[in-house]
């Protein structure tokens, strides 16, 4: 079976054979397990890679359920914050499923997320459209980065407070279904 048998034709292909990236953000404390595990099982059935950030939290969460997926398309990717001058990532990073880990010299991260000097935007820049699940001030602003690079943002919740200072103008999703067609409109259309 060829590759473009196995997605149904091209669509979600780029002309180019590029898979598209979705950038997924969220907390990396805590993991809101069964939302972030089904969301990245979800995600590794379309043609598309996976980025986190590669800490633990909705990051770990949403990665082991894209991996758990045999006969994926799409890779796990994380861009990983430095701890030291070195480059070394923190401790935790990356987590276990983590299939192509990008080092930065960039560790500035929660709240200093918007900073030049934190990887949020390579995050950001990298991914085709971004997913944020409910996190913190390093989440709200990678959401911000998004919004500020053009990107296509959907916000993966039950409740707008789930990320504080979540900014008016973002859509919010509680269904998976509606988080995937969001997924495949965007990518339609970039």
């Amino acid at each position: 079976m060829t590759i473009q048998q196995r997605i149904g034709g091209a669509q979600g292909m780029r002309a180019s054979g590029r898979l598209p990236v979705v950038g997924v953000m969220g907390s990396g404390s805590a993991s809101h397990g069964a939302r972030a595990e089904s969301l990245g099982v979800a995600l590794a059935g379309l043609p598309v890679h996976l980025l986190t950030g590669g800490g633990r939290g909705v990051m770990e969460a949403v990665s082991r359920g894209f991996a758990s997926v045999p006969d994926r398309l799409g890779r796990v990717i994380a861009i990983l914050p430095a701890a030291d001058e070195g480059g070394r990532p923190p401790e935790g990073y990356p987590n276990a499923w983590i299939e192509i880990p990008v080092q930065t010299h960039l560790s500035l991260r929660g709240a200093q997320g918007a900073d030049p000097m934190s990887r949020n935007h390579i995050n950001v820049l990298t991914s085709d459209l971004v997913l944020a699940l409910p996190g913190g001030a390093g989440t709200s602003s990678e959401v911000r980065l998004a919004l500020e690079y053009g990107k296509p943002v959907l916000a993966y919740l039950e409740d707008r407070e789930e990320i504080p200072g979540l900014p008016a103008g973002v859509q919010v999703a509680s269904r998976l279904q509606d988080v995937v067609d969001f997924v495949r409109v965007g990518l339609a259309s970039r």
